[in-house]
């Protein structure tokens, strides 16, 4: 009874343990109060979202199911968790004392034999100034850093499965768009290979189609190429090769951008981004270690302990055997190291110096990220509206030059004029509708979007 009274009260004393740790005071936020004033407000945030909500496209969807269940990136984050996790647990078991069963004996010649059993308790450090604890509290805030961890790279992969698709999809337009250029050039060489021979062109509106041509083809292969690496990276960012069994996909025209999404204000990014909020556990923790860093300079007090019986015969021993009790008390004080403790000291001061660095960081990367996705959706829209009316100009540009042509009224060279500029306008607007939807997945990741399905 006295020895468990007394181990009790030895755990009380440990849990209620002074602690040294300085108290964390976390910057202060790097960034304006607000966005910019000249871009979009609105209500709520777009991080309330699900990823199904905002990934309409049901091909799309799909990969993106795909990819959070075989993705190896996703997947060893998950492990990092549980790896950090066991060694918390570890790190927080040496805070409590380890019983075990022990049973020995001694035989020397002219003395008696002694044989012992009993539950030891072999030293236990008493947590004075509470180093097993910030020890413990570091431990467990890295834990929780790499938990945040796992969830910023599940925004990650679905931004890039995100991206790799629309990669996808501009490749394939635009290859549709280089074949079917490709075969009107191609008419239109034959035609003036004709007109020259029946002596109604020249050899340099041969020469100019003949260009035209090759140019096209050359295109053709560079979107076939485009298509190929976009798959590629679909099938890394799935663990495998795409499966045959996909919906099919929405052309870029048809792609449900939402564009106005509502971003909240800067100091909702410090609970909904992951990333920022693993850079402030990573914070905790190394202002955990300070404290860690200044009881080294402290006493320890260990102790070990066993209660059990004794007895000269072996098989008296659980029959007649005495109590027996040891307690062996022992404490230390660091006298000289050579430095090592002030520097381990100073190390952590410096690591809790970066780690401030590193959250400030990641709280202006995040409110640059917001602000880019602001401006997007604030431009894409007019822009595209305006791309529209140049190739629909161009287009018509494009026609009327082909009947002057005919009509002798044109050179060749304006009709070639013409047909490049329709084309180089058909291309940059099937860019802008993939730069639009890519902005505002952008958009909804920065605001830490992504989380929920």
């Amino acid at each position: 009874m006295k020895f468990r009274y007394f181990t009790f009260s030895l755990l009380a004393l440990s849990l209620s343990a002074c602690s040294l740790t300085p108290a964390l005071v976390k910057p202060a936020l790097p960034v304006p109060a607000s966005y910019g004033p000249t871009l979009p407000e609105a209500g709520g945030n777009a991080a309330d979202l699900g990823w199904r909500q905002m990934l309409l496209d049901p091909r799309l969807q799909r990969l993106v199911e795909l990819a959070l269940q075989n993705n190896r990136d996703l997947r060893l984050a998950a492990l990092n968790v549980d790896a950090v996790r066991a060694q918390y647990q570890i790190q927080d078991a040496s805070r409590y004392p380890a019983v075990g069963a022990a049973l020995g004996g001694t035989r020397q010649r002219g003395t008696d034999n002694q044989f012992t059993a009993g539950i030891a308790m072999s030293a236990f450090e008493i947590d004075l100034f509470g180093r097993l604890r910030s020890l413990s509290d570091a431990a467990f805030a890295r834990y929780l850093a790499t938990v945040e961890g796992q969830r910023a790279t599940q925004l990650v992969l679905i931004g890039a499965v995100a991206d790799a698709y629309l990669e996808e999809c501009l490749a394939e337009e635009q290859l549709l768009l280089s074949r079917q250029t490709l075969r009107d050039w191609r008419e239109a060489l034959i035609l003036t290979q004709r007109l020259r021979a029946a002596q109604q062109g020249s050899s340099l509106d041969v020469a100019q189609a003949e260009g035209q041509a090759a140019q096209a083809e050359a295109d053709v292969l560079a979107r076939e190429r485009a298509l190929l690496l976009a798959r590629n990276q679909l099938g890394l960012l799935l663990g495998g090769p795409l499966p045959d069994a996909l919906p099919a996909g929405w052309p870029l025209a048809d792609q449900p951008v939402l564009t106005q999404l509502p971003a909240g204000v800067p100091s909702d990014l410090l609970v909904r981004r992951p990333d920022i909020v693993q850079a402030e556990y990573a914070l905790v923790a190394a202002n955990a270690e300070i404290g860690a860093a200044r009881t080294a300079f402290l006493p320890r007090l260990s102790l070990t302990a066993q209660l059990g019986l004794a007895s000269p015969e072996l098989g008296d021993l659980f029959r007649g055997g005495a109590r027996s009790w040891s307690f062996a008390p022992q404490i230390t004080q660091p006298l000289f190291q050579g430095g090592q403790l002030r520097a381990e000291l100073q190390l952590s001061k410096i690591r809790t110096q970066a780690a401030v660095l590193q959250y400030e960081q990641a709280i202006a990367t995040a409110f640059r990220e917001v602000n880019d996705g602001l401006a997007g959706s604030a431009t894409f829209a007019q822009q595209i509206a305006a791309q529209q009316r140049v190739v629909a100009a161009s287009g018509q540009r494009q026609r009327l030059s082909a009947l002057r042509y005919g009509a002798g009224q044109d050179s060749r060279l304006e009709l070639l004029d013409a047909q490049r500029q329709a084309y180089a306008a058909q291309q940059t607007l099937l860019d802008l509708r993939r730069e639009q939807f890519k902005s505002a997945i952008a958009l909804y990741k920065a605001l830490g979007g992504g989380l929920e399905e």
